[in-house]
């Protein structure tokens, strides 16, 4: 059994804990933790706050033997990670004289004077090691604590980046000592939580190394593994050999073994194969089209969508025969069939995939409620459908929708 090198996190900066702001440095950072085989047990954000955020790099280096925090070192009075940092742990803070003066330097190739509150950049926590800041005047730090890596560093990803990677990776690899963790997601299309979990609880429930978390987004189910070996190959080994049990268990409901989404898959699958596919949608409003476009190269099997959401639409440019819509209404297998087939010949392709539903909230009627969904394939010789009720608002509705129709397809392109 491996004992892992645990790591905290923390992103500093109260414009972070706005509603419309990610945090994606401490993603990025995750990977590369991941890599040196150290695990990110904890990413916390803390606004401009001095004693929050005290207290929170107390309490990481109590737990955890790397702690890097990101933000607030820039030259502003809301920049507070320097002063923080040193009291909480009990060092001063010493003006660098070096420093300032690469500082100034760095204004002066602009051409401009450095202004005096840039002079605060300067200050370093008492017996930090300071790391070099080309791409900004934000100069890092590397603080050994008590057996404890504490790193400061910038929060503007292009001077973080290159901060971690040429001054700080290094010096964690030697913490992390002779393991690596890699990770693996698998994904899993037109199956409940509950129900993945029964098939495979039996398999992952074996294996310490790795371990298995099972978490439902929007669409899918998504099995997270976590690998621990001495190189990275002994760890892909024990993904391998898990993942492969999880396949027998689970069949073709397993649509990615790395995190691709549907659209990549059914995309490769049909670029493979040679096929190509047009698409007409009603409920979606496109949103297949969309998604299949996302993806580069998908020129080469994608040729035509066409957002047919009045009953004239549907039959002016698919072709539907208006006694379907009157006997069956335009949401029925009839016409998501006759859609279907009405694209692929209007396209001249191999496969014509559609979606006619009640996306909500409105439109129902007591034998069609919200969430009904037909989804249908037409191929040459060949036309197939899928009724489903789909639970969720409009936009889940529409997006499970989309994922419905391309699962159809990539159960065909198998």
């Amino acid at each position: 059994m491996f004992e892992s090198l645990t790591a905290e996190i923390i992103a500093i900066g109260s414009e972070l804990l706005a509603p419309d702001r990610t945090d994606t440095n401490s993603l990025w950072l995750t990977e590369q933790l991941n890599r040196l085989g150290i695990e990110v047990k904890l990413k916390t954000i803390v606004g401009d706050d001095d004693a929050r955020l005290e207290e929170a790099i107390k309490d990481a280096t109590r737990r955890s033997k790397v702690v890097i925090t990101t933000g607030g070192l820039g030259p502003t009075e809301d920049d507070i990670t320097r002063k923080v940092t040193a009291r909480a742990l009990g060092r001063r803070l010493l003006l660098d004289e070096q420093v300032l003066a690469e500082i100034r330097q760095r204004f002066q190739s602009f051409g401009v004077s450095m202004p005096e509150r840039n002079s605060r950049q300067a200050m370093v926590i008492e017996d930090a090691e300071v790391l070099p800041n080309p791409n900004g005047t934000a100069p890092g730090m590397f603080i050994d604590h008590q057996g404890t890596a504490i790193v400061l560093l910038p929060g503007p990803p292009r001077e973080l980046k290159p901060m971690f990677e040429n001054y700080v990776a290094h010096r964690l690899t030697s913490r992390a000592g002779n393991q690596k963790v890699v990770r693996r997601m698998l994904r899993v299309a037109g199956m409940g939580e509950s129900a993945v979990d029964e098939k495979i609880a039996p398999v992952y429930s074996r294996y310490e190394n790795p371990q298995t978390t099972i978490l439902f987004n929007q669409s899918e189910i998504e099995i997270h593994l976590t690998a621990r070996g001495r190189t990275e190959k002994d760890a892909e080994t024990l993904l391998d050999r898990l993942s492969e049990e999880i396949e027998e268990r689970l069949g073709n409901s397993i649509f990615a073994f790395a995190g691709e989404t549907m659209e990549q898959v059914v995309g490769l699958k049909l670029s493979v194969g040679g096929y190509t596919l047009a698409v007409a949608e009603s409920c979606t409003g496109g949103l297949v089209a969309q998604r299949l476009t996302e993806v580069p190269g998908s020129s080469k099997y994608f040729i035509e969508g066409v957002v047919a959401y009045s009953n004239e639409a549907k039959m002016r440019t698919l072709g539907v025969e208006p006694i379907l819509l009157l006997h069956h209404g335009a949401v029925s297998a009839p016409v998501a069939e006759a859609m279907a087939e009405g694209i692929r010949k209007r396209a001249g392709t191999d496969f014509g995939l559609s979606i006619t539903g009640i996306a909500g909230p409105g439109g129902a009627t007591e034998d069609k409620p919200v969430g009904l969904v037909f989804v249908a394939l037409a191929m040459e010789g060949n036309i197939e459908h899928r009724k489903l009720i789909i639970p969720g608002d409009r936009h889940l509705i529409r997006w499970r929708a989309s994922q419905a129709a391309l699962d159809l397809l990539r159960r065909r392109l198998i």
